[in-house]
């Protein structure tokens, strides 16, 4: 039996998009083109767009990106961020003394009413301090962000390799405490 090539290209193609979304649900660990992952409270309701994690070896720091979303009419907090896969920190990337360094980012993300907020390399992002385990690329991550109002947002992002923005997340490098 013959299968036209059109055929089979569109076919290749719907099992494709099918598999190459990002986003999370909550209650959903498997990422998906449906970018949402609502608060448990209906006072806030937070959406993750694209979530990803930067591949990395057991121990060795990572960090975890993606687009907050605030469709709300009032503006959202996240102050703190879980992950079975290590101890977590709300981190940004701030000039000190000529340098960019990476600090806890104080009072945690703040996402105006309809508006986002946006986790990237050499800028805030969720900060997983020492990953238990290797966290390969492909692998999935579950995180869990805690809003001001003490709701939360669960989601689950991909690894992906990334050589990265020039930003270090070594243990070694200079990084003030959150009490500095």
């Amino acid at each position: 039996m013959r299968i036209p090539i059109r055929a089979l290209l569109t076919l290749t193609v719907l099992a494709l998009a099918g598999c190459g979304g990002t986003g999370a649900t909550a209650g959903n660990t498997t990422p998906s083109n449906a970018a949402a992952a609502p608060a448990t409270s209906s006072s806030a309701v937070l959406t993750i767009k694209d979530p990803w994690v930067k591949a990395a070896k057991a121990g060795a720091m990572t960090a975890a990106f993606g687009v907050l979303v605030n469709d709300t009419a009032a503006e959202v907090t996240v102050v703190s961020a879980e992950s079975p896969a290590s101890p977590m920190e709300l981190h940004e990337m701030t000039m000190k003394g000529g340098k960019m360094v990476m600090q806890p980012k104080q009072g945690g993300f703040v996402i105006k009413a309809k508006s986002t907020h946006e986790l990237n390399p050499g800028g805030d992002h969720l900060m997983l301090m020492k990953p238990d385990a290797e966290i390969a690329a492909g692998d999935e991550v579950s995180f869990t962000l805690e809003l001001a109002d003490g709701s939360t947002v669960a989601f689950t992002a991909i690894a992906k390799p990334f050589a990265g923005a020039g930003e270090s997340y070594d243990p070694g490098m200079s990084m003030p405490s959150a009490a500095q």
